[in-house]
């Protein structure tokens, strides 16, 4: 697997399909996951004629350790190191959860030059909720702001509890490799830092050609936050998946990677 070291960490990549291919996608994994958690999405890319590169940054799969003071902007540097040292261009970006953040906070510090399109997988860009916007995570107010993420990602009593999604499940472990684990101090500071961000300023100010998935049954937020942020996008479009999770690409792949196929045909 080859990899990039950067002042904030090694990052891992590993790259499918023609290297010749005219487009090149780009995998960003959700918080802590690995990139084998697009392992149902690959396949499908590959065949539409990209060029799919699966990126693990610090604290992800194989990938050391996250390391102390890491930010929504180290996360952000980190992908631009890696957009520069494979020269990408014209690239899309997919990232899931905290994955399709990072994608906005490339943007806010990088721009789109090297950019086509973007896709948002359950994740609204704004966690907090407040009285102008009502799609964050649910329990997430200015009374628990500086609390409620203090040891782990506390469970809402939304969606589907997760022994009880069958093959949803089993495709999440077979992705995953786990569903559950203790967060460790740089994870839970920069789960803190994430979640007080507000990338909906970004989000207006580009008009870069971004889908915003969510999924049905999320765990975390109501799916209404997809249509939301794309009304604030330029040229932003929404979908909800039924019957998913907030790790709506593992658990109902077919969907997404249809919704995916049908942005990128118009985007790209």
């Amino acid at each position: 697997m080859p990899s990039i070291e950067t002042g904030g960490g090694r990052i891992d990549y590993t790259v499918y399909g023609d290297g010749r291919a005219a487009s090149s996608v780009v995998l960003l994994a959700g918080f802590t996951a690995p990139a084998t958690s697009w392992r149902y999405q690959i396949p499908s890319l590959i065949q539409a004629g990209h060029r799919v590169i699966g990126v693990d940054l610090p604290g992800h799969g194989p990938a050391p350790d996250l390391p102390h003071g890491t930010t929504m902007q180290t996360r952000a540097g980190h992908l631009h190191a890696l957009m520069e040292e494979l020269d990408l261009q014209g690239a899309v970006l997919i990232g899931g959860s905290t994955g399709g953040n990072t994608i906005w906070s490339y943007v806010d510090a990088h721009g789109t030059g090297r950019l086509a399109a973007a896709v948002v997988v359950d994740q609204t860009p704004r966690m907090l909720n407040t009285p102008d916007w009502t799609y964050g995570f649910y329990g997430y107010d200015g009374d628990t702001v500086d609390t409620f993420f203090a040891d782990v990602i506390p469970a809402t009593g939304h969606g589907t509890p997760i022994w009880k999604r069958g093959m949803r499940l089993v495709r999440l472990l077979a992705a995953m490799g786990r569903v559950d684990r203790t967060l460790s101090p740089p994870e839970l500071a920069l789960l803190n830092d994430h979640a007080k961000r507000d990338w909906r300023p970004t989000i207006r100010s580009s008009d870069l050609p971004v889908l915003f998935v969510a999924g049905s049954e999320s765990e975390f937020w109501p799916s209404a936050h997809a249509a939301a942020a794309a009304a604030l996008a330029p040229n932003g479009a929404s979908t909800v998946v039924p019957r998913a999770g907030h790790a709506t690409n593992m658990e109902r792949p077919d969907s997404v990677n249809k919704a995916v196929a049908e942005f990128l045909d118009s985007a790209v």
